[in-house]
């Protein structure tokens, strides 16, 4: 079938307004602390707590795109998404910040929903490319809402960024139930039978080595984003939320630099770049953990980090949607599970190091955790070694 430029980039602005429900606390974060009176050493839970709702999310919530019509899946979660985004407004007390942050972690799987719907339209040829751009759109709102958001902070407070979040969610769902056509199903798969069918995916080999890439990755990723705005707002930077949100455009360089990955997955290196931006990712951090002395070490390890991190997530998609041309949105939501395992034990695990060990410390544990996705890559190259290659049973990857 294909997609249209039109569509392709309402799928792209979709992940990044709902990714962006997540990350959007990242640069404010010392901001939020100092309102409701949270202590440093916990403030990763405030990103930790969006994480685990969207963990839950993937779980029970992506699976339904095998279902049902994506489109009025995609506008529910979207306007439930912006309920999270007004209690995170209007929270006043910890707990209640918390609960806002998982019930929006919870709903934006919408984003999985999208780009499980942008492969299932896309034919062979074009998928990784299609791949590329929607999930740039991921990477644009991770990466974009540290600018938007410390700018945001920096005149109207740390609540004006989920008062503007809501406000674009509900608009987003309008225009998708205004410009998309419907989503017919041509099976009638019970839930029961598609949450049978995302664990059958748990034994797959292939399934399980990007997985966990993605748990290494992702949690590499989030200790330096959820971590680097204490040492910037520390002595001898002292910066504000709107200065270190501007590191987030070093981000997007870096990640939109890597928009190639999904051509260059479509040519069959889908592997080989995944184990090439794994060693970039490893060694990004010889420079941005340099962030007591050196803004401009942080700025090229911040570009580095995040070219790495963009052109590994999407060739592991592309792997395993090739491979599952069926099921996209089950196998997309149980990749992501990984992914949100990973993200939300860095963005924990850094500032509690960060308390004890300084940036120093940080950046030994972003580094360990991309040396494990390296050790895994590494250990399962012979699962994956073309974007074509079914499983040891070639019959999976035809099962719907």
């Amino acid at each position: 079938m294909g997609l249209t430029i039109g569509r392709r980039t309402l799928f792209a602005v979709i992940c990044a307004v709902a990714v962006a429900s997540i990350y959007a606390a990242q640069p404010v974060l010392a901001q939020i602390g100092s309102d409701l009176g949270v202590p440093d050493a916990d403030l990763g839970w405030i990103v930790a707590a969006g994480q685990l709702g969207y963990l839950a999310g993937l779980a029970v919530l992506v699976p339904l795109g095998d279902m049902i019509d994506r489109r009025k899946l995609m506008a529910g979660h979207l306007l439930l998404t912006a309920m999270g985004a007004v209690l995170a407004a209007t929270a006043t007390r910890t707990w209640a910040l918390l609960v806002g942050m998982v019930v929006a972690g919870l709903f934006a799987v919408v984003v999985q929903t999208t780009v499980a719907y942008a492969a299932a339209l896309s034919t062979p040829e074009e998928r990784g490319r299609n791949l590329g751009v929607v999930t740039s759109g991921v990477v644009i709102g991770i990466l974009g809402a540290r600018v938007a958001a410390g700018a945001l902070a920096a005149v109207w407070g740390w609540r004006s960024v989920y008062v503007a979040l809501a406000v674009l969610l509900v608009a987003l769902a309008c225009l998708v139930l205004t410009t998309l056509p419907p989503d017919a199903r041509a099976d009638h798969a019970t839930y029961p039978q598609v949450l049978t069918s995302l664990g059958e995916l748990f034994r797959e080999r292939l399934f399980l080595s990007r997985g966990l890439i993605a748990f290494f990755l992702f949690a590499s990723f989030g200790a330096l984003w959820s971590g680097l705005a204490l040492p910037l707002a520390a002595a001898p930077w002292h910066l504000s939320t709107a200065q270190i949100g501007l590191f987030g455009l070093a981000g997007l360089v870096g990640a939109l630099g890597a928009a190639r990955a999904g051509r260059w997955a479509d040519a069959g290196f889908a592997n080989s770049v995944s184990g090439g931006a794994l060693v970039l990712l490893a060694a990004s951090w010889l420079a941005t953990g340099q962030a007591s002395w050196s803004l401009w070490l942080v700025v090229i390890g911040v570009v580095v980090l995040d070219f790495a991190v963009q052109a590994v997530h999407v060739s592991n998609q592309h792997l395993l949607t090739m491979t599952h041309p069926h099921r996209t949105s089950s196998v997309i939501g149980g990749y992501m599970i990984f992914y949100s395992l990973g993200s939300a034990l860095g963005a924990a695990a850094t500032t509690t190091v960060f308390a004890g060990a300084g940036w120093a410390g940080s950046g030994v544990l972003g580094a360990a955790f991309a040396a494990c996705a390296l050790v895994v890559w590494a250990s399962s190259r012979r699962v994956a070694t073309g974007p074509h290659l079914p499983l040891s049973d070639p019959q999976k990857a035809s099962r719907p």
